[in-house]
């Protein structure tokens, strides 16, 4: 099982992990950078770690 790495959707970006975490927290939708498929906390993700990449993917961090 692979951990899954994301990237916002729509163009959004965040400069904070206290704006990610958030983000992550209310539903918002974020890309997996591998299959290229939507995502958010709502889904059913198997147990598996997602990091999200943020601030022009210079930063990441585990959101779950």
């Amino acid at each position: 099982m692979r951990d899954i790495h994301a990237v916002p959707a729509y163009g959004r970006d965040y400069k904070s992990n206290a704006e990610v975490l958030q983000a992550w927290k209310d539903g918002k939708d974020f890309i997996d950078s591998l299959s290229g498929r939507y995502l958010s906390s709502r889904d059913d993700l198997g147990g598996r770690e997602v990091w999200i990449r943020f601030n022009n993917q210079r930063r990441i961090i585990k959101v779950c």
